[in-house]
């Protein structure tokens, strides 16, 4: 409720600025009624203000000039009516001269009243803002408030990103003096060695770099030199001729066992292309463990060009020997997929390799979409896969998109880099595994008969067992193209989900591929050397046998957009020539539960969203 003299001001001011035109009276009534109950109207220094006759003033100013009191001209101000009129001019001019001091003494009284008004503002701003203020510093950000790591934490974890760095023998010796001696075979401490994009390691020699990227016990019942250490690496020579010494460090000794490197296995047909020298090539190196340390694994390996040397790089020697095999792993190169979301249809070829009987799928990693990493990472901690990052060697490109388009471009470079992590995969699980097959994504080995890979070996063995008498290094399925063009000439499947790209594409290529091409293999990992995408390039015992597995009893099934570079001119002919084939169907009822299930966990739907009908 406003007091009597706020309302009185009101009036005044509301008379004032409709009669009298005076720009200085547009004032801000708001300010007024806002604070009258705060503020005693008063003219600072002189006298209150008689509101009645400041009232008066205004009503016989707009009296006046509305012309109540009119001169009469033609009397030229004589007679009765002149006088008066003189008086009241007099009058007129009084109150003109009363209503400016008063509009001057009201002007800085309202002057007072919007700076109080400011100030009122501000204070309630400040106030607000304080209030925010309080309820911020009551308010506590999340974030990670675990403690530092202690150095044996960062040991391991170190240990868990970098999986060939022997770091926990090394941090459990690092106060003793093992070697030698200073400048002779001295066990290297993990800040002298020469790291190469973060998962190799360098030995510079007189002839060729080496980049080293992992060692491995090789104790196989069929390898004829007895337990051997096996390190696989690039070297940036053709048919390397430098002689190289392995380091051997074994737990609880002082000094190193030392032997010459017995050979440098090509991972790489010199026919199919690079074969020159500055170009790092792949390569498997031997060295043989003495006779008098083969009951022992050594905890690392060390190659040097000269036995005495100072190593600049040491690789922990793996082997993961479990009680019992499990029967078949997976292993797919660096997945390159930094602009293409393949998730939703990775999530379908993992849960049906799974229905296919595949223990554990083995992913390497250089460039992956957000997504496809998200999955990767979902089936980690369900147990079904194991991600393992990756780079390239040497000044080979690493940032993103560069390493996309160079491996894009250099297609035999591309080459020869994936047989680094096909052979680090096999070597890691070998005795883990009775078969480890090498996969794209865009790739299944799908029995005609039956619903596991272990029922079609079963199969299988007898088969081949039947033509000689010994089991095969490798067993071989051949090649059919499920190209998209064959499928989209037909429309959807109303009964499968539309996402579920496998068992929509159900028209192949009524041709495979010819035997010996574009084939995989399951691998025997008794009996392979080193592998190659297609088969494997050396093998232990009698040589590389391979058994072609029957199109009758199992197909490698290729999703593809088109055919391979290759085959392009024979590409017209298997889209032209196709059948249905719904060999993959018998799996449709629990691969379309388990995809949607993953799907949904993963958070891809969304509600009411449904696509289109293309029949």
């Amino acid at each position: 409720m406003f007091s009597k003299e706020a309302k009185k001001t009101v009036h005044i001011m509301e008379d004032l600025k409709r009669y009298i035109n005076l720009e200085y009276l547009q004032v801000e009534l708001l300010s007024i009624q806002l604070y009258a109950n705060e503020f005693k109207f008063s003219i600072f220094g002189c006298f209150p203000l008689n509101w009645s006759l400041l009232h008066s003033m205004a009503a016989g100013i707009a009296t006046s000039t509305s012309g109540q009191y009119r001169m009469n001209c033609c009397s030229g101000g004589k007679g009765a009516g002149g006088g008066r009129f003189i008086t009241r001019a007099l009058r007129i001019f009084l109150l003109w001269g009363l209503v400016i001091f008063a509009i001057i003494q009201l002007k800085s009284i309202l002057k007072v009243h919007v700076q109080y008004l400011n100030s009122s503002l501000q204070l309630q701003e400040s106030l607000d803002h304080a209030d925010s203020t309080i309820e911020a510093i009551d308010e506590e950000p999340f974030i990670d408030k675990r403690s530092r790591l202690s150095e044996d934490m960062l040991v391991d974890d170190i240990q868990k990103r970098i999986d060939n760095f022997p770091i926990a023998y090394w941090n459990k010796n690092k106060s003793k003096p093992i070697g030698f001696n200073k400048t002779c075979a001295r066990f290297p401490s993990m800040f002298d060695l020469e790291f190469n994009n973060i998962y190799w390691q360098t030995l510079r020699t007189t002839n060729g770099t080496f980049q080293l990227f992992g060692a491995y016990l090789d104790a196989r019942p069929n390898n004829r030199l007895g337990p051997t250490v096996r390190i696989l690496g690039m070297i940036d020579r053709i048919q390397p001729t430098v002689p190289t010494y392995c380091q051997f460090w074994f737990d609880g000794t002082k000094e190193p066992v030392i032997v010459k490197s017995l050979e440098y296995k090509y991972i790489w047909n010199k026919g199919w292309g690079n074969y020159q020298q500055g170009i790092y090539q792949p390569y498997l190196i031997a060295c043989v463990i003495p006779n008098q340390c083969q009951k022992a694994v050594p905890e690392s390996v060390s190659l040097v060009e000269k036995s005495c040397d100072n190593a600049s790089n040491n690789l922990r020697v793996i082997y993961n020997k479990p009680k019992a095999k499990k029967d078949f792993a997976v292993c797919v190169k660096g997945l390159d997929f930094l602009y293409e979301d393949l998730s939703v249809r990775l999530v379908e070829w993992i849960e049906l390799l799974n229905l296919l009987g595949a223990d554990k799928i083995f992913f390497y990693e250089l460039q992956v979409h957000p997504n496809i990493s998200k999955v990767l990472k979902y089936y980690e901690k369900e147990g079904k896969v194991k991600v393992t990052p990756i780079n390239l060697a040497g000044g080979q490109p690493n940032g993103p998109s560069f390493q996309h388009l160079y491996l894009t471009k250099k297609i035999i470079h591309k080459r020869q880099n994936e047989v680094i992590p096909y052979n680090d995969c096999f070597y890691k699980h070998m005795y883990e595994y009775k078969y480890i097959t090498l996969l794209d994504i865009d790739e299944v080995i799908m029995p005609i008969d039956g619903t596991t890979w272990k029922e079609l070996m079963e199969r299988v063995l007898p088969k081949a067992l039947k033509i000689n008498k010994e089991e095969r290094a490798s067993y071989n399925v051949r090649n059919v193209y499920f190209l998209d063009d064959m499928q989209h000439n037909h429309g959807w499947f109303k009964e499968v989900p539309r996402y579920m790209h496998m068992l929509q594409h159900v028209y192949r290529a009524k041709n495979f591929t010819k035997p010996g091409a574009y084939v995989k293999c399951f691998h025997n990992t008794e009996k392979v050397l080193i592998l190659h995408n297609h088969f494997p390039f050396a093998c232990l015992g009698s040589g590389c046998t391979t058994y072609p597995i029957n199109t009758a009893d199992a197909q490698l099934q290729h999703y593809r957009a088109d055919c391979v570079d290759d085959l392009k001119q024979k590409c017209e002919g298997f889209k032209n020539n196709s059948v249905m084939d719904v060999t993959i169907w018998k799996f449709k009822q629990p691969l379309i539960a388990r995809v949607s299930t993953a799907l949904r966990t993963l958070g891809y739907f969304t509600s009411g969203k449904k696509l289109e009908d293309r029949r």
